[in-house]
């Protein structure tokens, strides 16, 4: 779950609904920035995908009781969501093997902490499953070049749908410390400046270097779920009688 806190209220979006929102970014970039055209349907379902394995998760939140806040994607425990995690992949792999590698890839670029050991088991299972799919797609050095690229624009579309899910809509003084510096991904097609992201309006995102074809809306999901009817009733009560929402934002 991503969640942005307000004063009252937690605006709470489930991760495969911004995983569709990243996916509906990446539809829109120019096909000039996916560098290989034969893959862009499969990088395009790699980005759609990303985050399949919080289906099951969110669809029941979690309260953390010494944060006293529901559990984000943040800060959720690793070893109930690495299984998760690799249930997503394993999906993904029957769809697509090139998606689940890039998936794979995605995932073992920020699950390192050599200290615990659920971690371990799974970069290291990934590790092997990033080398057997390498090897069925017969991925060699030049290739290898695209696939990290590929990696890059996954991640910059996940980015860009993260930055409307946790930052206020309007508000460019209050911005999420992932975003201050602009997007880490670096582009040739932007002479290596990393992409920022300002708020036009409450409404509209603007880029200092846009890959899009031309402007275009998405449609957000979202649930605002007030903090005296989790005191009331609970997180999962509250989240459960709480209606979804909808925030329309333009890409330009």
């Amino acid at each position: 779950m991503i969640i942005l806190e307000r004063e009252l209220s937690y605006m709470m979006v489930k991760q495969n609904d911004h995983a569709n929102i990243a996916g509906e970014i990446a539809k829109n970039c120019k096909n000039d920035y996916f560098s290989d055209g034969s893959r862009i349907e499969e990088v395009l379902l790699a980005i759609k995908e990303h985050d399949r394995g919080w289906i099951a998760l969110d669809s029941s939140p979690v309260w953390n009781d010494k944060s006293e806040k529901p559990y984000s994607f943040i800060d959720y425990p690793l070893a109930l969501k690495i299984p998760f995690y690799k249930k997503g992949l394993d999906e993904v792999e029957i769809m697509s093997k090139y998606a689940c590698l890039l998936g794979s890839s995605h995932y073992t670029s920020f699950i390192q902490d050599p200290s615990d050991p659920a971690v371990r088991e799974f970069w290291e299972e990934e590790k092997q499953r990033q080398k057997q799919l390498k090897m069925d797609l017969q991925i060699v050095e030049k290739t290898e070049e695209t696939l990290m690229y590929h990696l890059d624009l996954l991640k910059f579309c996940d980015y860009l749908s993260l930055y409307i899910c946790l930052n206020e809509p309007g508000d460019n003084n209050r911005i999420h410390p992932f975003f201050r510096n602009g997007f880490p991904q670096l582009f040739a097609f932007v002479t290596d400046k990393p992409i920022v992201a300002h708020w036009f309006n409450t409404e509209t995102v603007s880029l200092s270097f846009s890959p899009f074809e031309q402007k275009f809306e998405v449609n957000l999901p979202y649930k605002e779920v007030f903090k005296d009817k989790i005191e009331e009733h609970g997180i999962l009560q509250a989240y459960k009688d709480t209606p979804n929402s909808f925030r329309k934002i333009t890409f330009h």
